[in-house]
């Protein structure tokens, strides 16, 4: 298989190892020039992640990488998407496959990844999002982990599921491609008030905060016309231990590092998608206590300013336990 993925950052570069390594994919790996990691790489051949295999060509030409290559992987900061469509879009892509590798909803209009591709005139039948968890650097050590695939075409969900597979990553079929992208995205989202609790001394509150977490997120796929259920696969629920207990969850990192008035500088995508989910949440008439105690902290409560980072978190977290009591379950 003839693969291109566009975008060398951390999981841009993590796919094309994956797939040059472990399926012997013929790999072109673009990235824009001038641009950090694809310097390093064309540079130095690794970074602080993978070592690019010698067969996996590098390239900073648009044109050719969206031309070569029968299925095209994306794996770009999901708020970049529209934009970055823009410029492929130029180019001839009827009938290529298009495989998003990313997590995230496109804030100023609430929309979802494929959705931004659909609009961008890729072809419904062309889509398939790569989602759930793992961290790079477990893959890399051999750790093997469970992913979904999901499409809005039955035939494209399994031929790319099939053919991505591997000792190292065992793929599930997705059933819902709303609930999948969703629950993605809102897991990043989950991350950052799991660092915030860790960052404050209330590890505790994680187990509650996965429980009505998932319930949530539940709902609002729901709203969207997804199934509920799907709050509790693998690319919600399923999702987070990477995402709200390991090391090397940027999210997380974020939140721990709010709650001490500090910024963590690494991309972290559940900032921006809680701003989308809470306007989400207004517009399907969806309650979305942790979402919004979520985009509360990061766009108004200020955490940064004089290093107050947990005493304002402490704030947001004492309002969502001072709401009326009401049943667990109400579906």
């Amino acid at each position: 298989m003839n693969i291109s993925v566009l975008g060398c950052g951390r999981w841009g570069s993590f796919i094309a190892w994956y797939q040059a390594t472990q399926l012997k994919n013929k790999i072109i790996s673009w990235g824009p020039q001038g641009d950090y990691s694809y310097e390093v790489l064309k540079n130095t051949g690794k970074n602080e992640y993978v070592t690019l295999d010698k067969s996996i060509e590098l390239t900073c030409d648009l044109q050719y990488a969206v031309t070569a290559s029968d299925v095209i992987i994306i794996s770009i900061s999901s708020q970049g998407l529209r934009g970055f469509m823009q410029k492929v879009a130029a180019y001839d892509v009827k009938d290529k496959i298009f495989v998003l590798c990313m997590k995230g909803i496109e804030e100023a209009t609430g929309k979802r990844l494929s959705e931004v591709l659909i609009e961008s005139g890729v072809k419904k039948n062309k889509i398939a999002v790569w989602v759930g968890p793992g961290h790079i650097q477990a893959f890399t050590q051999g750790i093997p982990n469970c992913m979904l695939i999901d499409s809005y075409d039955p035939a494209l969900k399994k031929y790319i599921a099939d053919s991505f597979k591997s000792n190292l990553i065992r793929f599930y079929y997705g059933n819902d491609i709303i609930g999948s992208e969703i629950g993605a995205a809102a897991k990043n989202v989950l991350g950052i008030a799991a660092g915030v609790l860790d960052g404050s001394g209330y590890v505790s509150l994680k187990g509650p905060l996965m429980a009505r977490g998932a319930y949530e997120v539940g709902k609002l796929i729901k709203a969207m016309g997804g199934e509920f259920s799907s709050a509790y696969g693998l690319a919600h629920l399923g999702d987070y231990e990477t995402t709200l207990f390991s090391e090397y969850s940027h999210n997380r990192r974020y939140g721990e590092m709010m709650a001490h008035g500090a910024r963590f500088e690494k991309l972290a995508e559940g900032v921006m998608t809680a701003k989308a989910m809470k306007e989400l949440g207004d517009k399907y008439g969806v309650e979305l206590p942790i979402t919004n105690a979520v985009y509360e902290a990061c766009f108004l409560s200020k955490p940064f300013e004089n290093g107050n980072g947990a005493e304002k978190c402490m704030e947001i977290l004492l309002k969502l336990f001072d709401r009326e009591i009401k049943s667990e379950f109400n579906i």
